[in-house]
């Protein structure tokens, strides 16, 4: 299947799959980004993705940033939804520096991974009770 991307920054290359048993495709850091201690910050994606129809974009953390640079994702996964393709649209990755010194991201460091996934909408039907039984609350299930 063919996805349209735009490249903003053409001296850099586009995302890929880095081998042939990866399920998700590297975003590649458009500039230079310094991220002070405990401080969030947005580093460009460098692309616009248009997704196609019923598939989602997520992007996720690499499994290195913390234990590499104590990067983390504080929403924990980006959703990019399918009309998110205008001319300013770019895909930024939000980061957390949860270590004690400033971190800085290289224009064209791997800092998170694209995954796409299919999708469906739904219709929800409001009913007028949640059912008979319960499971029990958060948690319960690891007595």
């Amino acid at each position: 299947m063919k996805v349209e991307i735009f490249r903003i920054d053409k001296s850099l290359p586009l995302p890929k799959y880095e081998t042939s048993g990866s399920f998700a495709f590297d975003f590649l850091a458009r500039e230079e980004t310094a991220i002070k201690p405990q401080e969030i910050k947005l580093v460009p994606g460098n692309v616009i993705v248009k997704c196609p129809k019923n598939l989602a974009l997520l992007v996720l953390p690499r499994s290195s940033m913390p234990k590499k640079k104590s990067l983390i994702f504080p929403h924990s996964v980006g959703l990019i939804d399918g009309d998110y393709h205008g001319e300013k649209d770019e895909i930024l990755i939000q980061v957390m520096n949860v270590g004690k010194t400033p971190v800085i991201v290289e224009k064209g460091e791997r800092i998170a991974q694209g995954l796409f996934v299919k999708t469906e909408s739904i219709e929800l039907d409001e009913v007028h009770s949640p059912g008979e039984i319960s499971r029990g609350g958060f948690g319960s299930t690891g007595k």
